[in-house]
Parts: structure tokens; C-alpha cells; sequence
């Protein structure tokens, strides 16, 4: 073996060593938070104050889960956030499924139903993509307050439905237009309508831009805080409304421990999500990006 094949191999495995191990620094730097939540929720309070957040606990208790999940004070309410916990299930279940299927009729029709005026309506829907919050929320308190659902989880759907559906229908309406028209035509020769062709033919090949919006939808609605806290109130408030209320208390020494269990608890629907389908969500993504 030569001298400068062994000398390159040496520079190849060394930058491989370079790269590999600035990724794994990085890495525990930007996963040091999650470390400190962890053993943080595993420590006995009187440890937390007598010695280090990021030390690994002495002994391990799971009193702050169950103080965080079952009777952790919240305000003058000594519940827990396993009751705001099922709010947000019933609040974040069907915004999705609504706002994904109102998605895909949209995008379907901009997409192979076009119409005079179709490019504005588009343009007017990725207007409201940008919209900030604080933009909607007087409008939307009235509307609710018309409605009769103001301070509900029902109302509480409603305006995730409606925030939602402006990037619902970009995701689909993005993903059909890749959809040869060619399918349109020959679905319309044999005699399938408006219908027949969208559950037949769009939906079944819109499963991978399905998975992203669902995702997405998922993880905007059950991270909501400004939302929650200004259109629920009481006992109807999502999970991050809770978990704000049990950081806030301030009755007696901190309880890191249970703020970081409570935190931790709050988390995990997402962080489940995305470990168990992040890989189709960035397949997703890129499945609509070249046409044909």
C-alpha cells in the first residue's frame, strides 16, 4: 500500500471523526434541556435544592409525575392535568380530522376543478397563512360569543378548524396538482363524478401529503397556548393552559420537579408523534415536489 493512499485514508477517517463527533457535541448540546427536564421529575424535592439539575438522581421517585398527572394544584383546582390532558385528545382529534378533510376538498377543487377566480382564492388562503394570532382573536371572540360556543372545547375546534384549513388546503392543493389531469379525464370518459373521482382516485394517492397534514395539524394544535387560554376558561382549558397554571404556583418552596414532570407530560403526544412517524412526514413532503 502506498504512502499517500494510507495518508489519504488517515485525512478521511479523521474528517469522518471531525464531523461525527462536532454532530454528537451538538447533539448533546441541544439535548441537554431534555436531560435536565428528566432527572429533574426523578428527584425528591429537598435533593433538587441541596445539590445540581443535571446530576443524575440519588434516588429515583416518580411522586412528581404522579403530583403533575393526578394532584398537582392548578389554581384553587387540586386535579392534575389529567382531566386538561383528555381535553386536548377531544379538542386536538377532531380539529385535525376536519381541518385535513376540508383541506383535501380544497385542494382538490383549486387543484382539477378550476374555477374564474381560482388563483385569488388560493392567494387569499396563503394570506391567511401568515396571519399572526393576535390578528383573529377579537374577531373570533365574537364569533364565538354569536355562536353560543365561546369558552368551550367545541369552540375551542371550530377555531382550529377554520386556522387550520388555510395550510391544509397549500399542503393538498400543492400535492394534487402533481397528479396527472390525464387521471381526471379518463375517470370523467367513464362516467365517475365530483365525488367518485376525490375518494376513488385523489384520496387514495394523497395518503403520503394525508400523514403530513395530520402531523402538522397535531403538532400546531396541541402546543397551542394563546388560543387555549383566550377562548377556555375553567375546567374546558387544553393541557397547555394547565401546565402554565401549575408553573405559575407559587405557594411554598418551587417544585421544579413537578414543573418539569408536568412539562414532560404535556410533551409527549407530540415527541411520540414524530419518533413514531416523523420518517413519513419528511417523505410527505417531498413525495409532491416533482410533477409527473
Amino acid at each position: 500500500m502506498s504512502t499517500d493512499l494510507v495518508s489519504r485514508q488517515c485525512y478521511r477517517l479523521l474528517g469522518r471523526l471531525v464531523i461525527y463527533g462536532g454532530l454528537v457535541v451538538l447533539a448533546a448540546f441541544y439535548l441537554m434541556p431534555l436531560w435536565v427536564m428528566a432527572v429533574t421529575s426523578l428527584k425528591s424535592l429537598d435533593e433538587i435544592y441541596g445539590g445540581s439539575f443535571i446530576d443524575f438522581p440519588k434516588l429515583v421517585t416518580f411522586d412528581a409525575w404522579a403530583k403533575a398527572w393526578g394532584t398537582a394544584c392548578i389554581g384553587t383546582v387540586c386535579d392534575g392535568l389529567k382531566p386538561y390532558f383528555l381535553n386536548s385528545i377531544l379538542m386536538v382529534v377532531p380539529a385535525v380530522i376536519l381541518s385535513t378533510a376540508a383541506g383535501a376538498m380544497n385542494g382538490y377543487i383549486l387543484s382539477k376543478w378550476r374555477f374564474r377566480g381560482a388563483n385569488i382564492v388560493f392567494g387569499l388562503l396563503l394570506f391567511g397563512c401568515f396571519l399572526p394570532f393576535q390578528v383573529v382573536l377579537l374577531p373570533m371572540a365574537q364569533l364565538l360569543g354569536r355562536l353560543g360556543i365561546a369558552g368551550t372545547i367545541p369552540g375551542l375546534i371550530f377555531v382550529h378548524t377554520v386556522y387550520g384549513i388555510t395550510f391544509t388546503t397549500m399542503f393538498f392543493r400543492n400535492y394534487f396538482v402533481t397528479i396527472p389531469d390525464e387521471l381526471i379525464k379518463a375517470a370523467l370518459i367513464d362516467g365517475a363524478g365530483f365525488f367518485r373521482i376525490f375518494f376513488s382516485i385523489m384520496l387514495p394517492a394523497a395518503l403520503p401529503i394525508i400523514v403530513v397534514s395530520c402531523i402538522w395539524q397535531f403538532t400546531q394544535i396541541w402546543n397551542d397556548f394563546l388560543f387555549g387560554v383566550s377562548f377556555t376558561s375553567g375546567e374546558a382549558s387544553p393541557i397547555t393552559v394547565a401546565l402554565n397554571n401549575i408553573v405559575n404556583v407559587t405557594m411554598g418552596r418551587k417544585q421544579y420537579n413537578v414543573d418539569m414532570a408536568a412539562a414532560m407530560i404535556a410533551a409527549m403526544p407530540t415527541l411520540v408523534v414524530y419518533v413514531v412517524a416523523g420518517r413519513y412526514f419528511v417523505r410527505g413532503l417531498t413525495a409532491g415536489s416533482v410533477k409527473g
